[in-house]
């Protein structure tokens, strides 16, 4: 199969999904109102709270939400073959992750731009938040204790990445202060800084670096040196103002975002490349099930549940107008699924092209293709690269830097965001440090993760990335869960959101289930000691708010006004009502 039909036929289908589908949704299921004042306007702060540009807007919005994870789980899922990953990526797209960013988002405005876990206790009930804010502790957890590794994987296996990397960071602060003390656009600074970038990459081949010696004196693997300035740099970075260093962050890599995007599109298009892997993969005996296991393995990209901590946490405080809501929200879905698509595609067609090995033995059986997924990802880009006449060394470095650049924005902000969620659990379990002292608070939020991330072997993707995909799908379902209750207090039609949500539900469960019983019976005993009881814990956590949310909406449904709510909105919400903004008239 040529891998530019591919192409052309899954940004298709993204393309009718938004044109049609996502405007049934803002109508019929979110009614959203160009009137109704949103949170940026009500509660205007220049600081959160601040009405923008929807194109803006969108861009922030999707370099939060667009990491390392739609890159890494495509390309271990087409080991099943890459039917079925891209199957759940168009159609997860489509009718899943479309459905949640955008459900999250829009009732996130109507709510005072509140988190979907403060949501969660006011929409499904108060013991919901305590619940939720477990999960998401697990999530965030979980997030940067595998991206760690993959930016530790890809700086011991491209060395010569390491330099325009870390040349990255004064960059970013360049542009930061430039953008914060000039007060001007922060588009042509990060073109520059991009640039710059880019002409380190020959000096990076020149001159890689490594933490070998380091390790030797210390007497350690080099992969826990690297692991530990990992976790040091995302303390730090935590710690400073989001201007600093986070915000301008974004600003490159935005562009670096669309130049990658752009040459893998391009390399497919001018390369005319086969995909080389089976549209379904006879794994060996032994391996694990495709169902339910891609469901949780291609999480970002298909559907994420970090996306609803973005889509309440920050995007919300920003929209000026609420039908803005479609754009940014469905927009950013099909977004990743783009970038998903691409992880496919280079991990099939792309990756052949400059390894000495062919698909078969980059796929051999499931612990070669959780280990090697980055690096063919890596390798696939390059591939690309060289249908466009640039070497494949210097393609290669270019991609691994693409890789580590999102990974370590996620990190930025997942270890910012952990912070916060242990401040709040402080707060709940009435323990003033954890909740007042930002120090200390950053200091559980790094630890907790590094030490998932040094548990020697594949544990990372072997293991871990099975627990990250399951507890961020999980965390999905039960934002749609809100979304779904919601949707039905409103007397709106909840099928669109009810369906992703019961899919996801019984996928996560049966994966969690599996997996319990896996570890159990397991020979390791980090299995049967940590993996089995955390499995437990987020199972039972998992099965209570199902629980509390299917009381919601059958509460919801059994309260529901006869015919739905008017075109545009309720005249509750045009008004402003208890749970609205605040009114009409930006």
């Amino acid at each position: 199969m040529p891998a530019v039909v591919v192409l052309v036929a899954a940004l298709a289908i993204f393309a009718l999904g938004y044109r049609y589908y996502s405007a049934y949704l803002s109508k019929r299921v979110f009614a959203l109102d160009p009137a109704f004042t949103t949170p940026a306007h009500a509660y205007k702060d220049g600081v959160d709270f601040v009405p923008t540009n929807k194109h803006i807007v969108f861009s922030h919005h999707f370099i939060s939400v667009a990491g390392a994870a739609p890159i890494v789980g495509p390309a271990v899922a087409v080991f099943w073959g890459w039917g079925p990953a891209l199957a759940w990526v168009v159609l997860g797209t489509v009718f899943a992750a479309g459905v949640h960013d955008f459900g999250a988002l829009a009732v996130s405005v109507r709510h005072k731009a509140k988190s979907i876990g403060t949501l969660a206790s006011e929409v499904i009930g108060p013991r919901s938040r305590s619940l939720f804010l477990v999960i998401i502790f697990f999530l965030l957890t979980l997030v940067n204790a595998v991206f760690s590794v993959v930016i530790t994987n890809l700086f011991m296996g491209t060395p010569e990445a390491v330099l325009p990397v870390l040349v990255t960071i004064p960059l970013a602060i360049a542009v930061g202060q430039w953008v914060y003390r000039r007060r001007t656009a922060a588009l042509l600074p990060s073109i520059v800084a991009l640039v710059i970038i880019y002409a380190c990459i020959p000096l990076g081949q020149s001159f890689p670096i490594t933490v070998d010696p380091l390790a030797g004196l210390l007497g350690v693997e080099p992969r826990m040196v690297w692991i530990v300035l990992i976790f040091a740099y995302a303390f730090l970075a935590s710690r400073l103002p989001v201007w600093l260093l986070l915000q301008p962050r974004d600003y490159v890599n935005q562009q670096q975002m669309l130049v990658a995007l752009l040459l893998i599109l391009l390399g497919v298009a001018v390369g005319m490349n086969t995909i080389a892997a089976p549209v379904v993969h006879d794994v060996p005996e032994g391996s694990p099930n495709w169902f339910p296991l891609l469901f949780i393995t291609v999480a970002c990209g298909a559907i994420s549940g970090f996306h609803s901590l973005v889509s309440s946490g920050t995007t919300s405080k920003q929209l000026d107008k609420e039908t803005d809501a479609r754009y940014v929200g469905y927009m950013g879905a099909v977004g990743e699924g783009s970038l998903a698509l691409c992880s496919i595609l280079a991990c099939t067609a792309g990756v052949v092209i400059v390894s000495d090995q062919d698909w078969s033995a980059l796929y051999a059986d499931w612990e070669t293709a959780s280990a090697g997924a980055t690096g063919n990802f890596v390798n696939g880009v390059a591939g690309f690269a060289t249908n466009l006449g640039i070497p494949a060394a210097t393609a290669t470095v270019f991609a691994a830097v693409v890789v580590i650049s999102f990974a370590a924005t996620t990190m930025d902000t997942g270890v910012r965001l952990q912070r916060y969620i242990v401040q709040e659990i402080g707060e709940i379990v009435k323990v003033r440090p954890l909740a007042r002292n930002l120090t200390l608070a950053t200091v559980v939020a790094t630890l907790v993760p590094l030490a998932l991330a040094m548990i020697p072997g594949d544990f990372a993707f072997g293991t871990l990335w099975q627990l990250f995909g399951t507890t961020n799908q999980l965390t999905a379902g039960l934002a749609l869960a809100v979304v779904a209750v919601w949707v039905t207090k409103k007397s709106r039609n909840p099928v669109a959101v009810l369906i992703p949500l019961v899919f996801l539900m019984v996928m996560t469960s049966w994966a969690l289930i599996t997996n319990l019983l896996k570890f159990a019976t397991s020979d390791q005993l980090i299995d049967r000691v940590l993996l089995a009881p955390l499995d437990a814990v987020i199972f039972v956590v998992a099965l209570w708010l199902i629980v509390e949310a299917g009381i919601a909406l059958w509460k919801a449904w059994s309260a529901r006004r006869p015919g739905g709510a008017p075109e545009g909105g309720t005249a509750e919400a045009r008004a402003g009502g208890e749970d609205e903004s605040a009114g009409t008239g930006a």
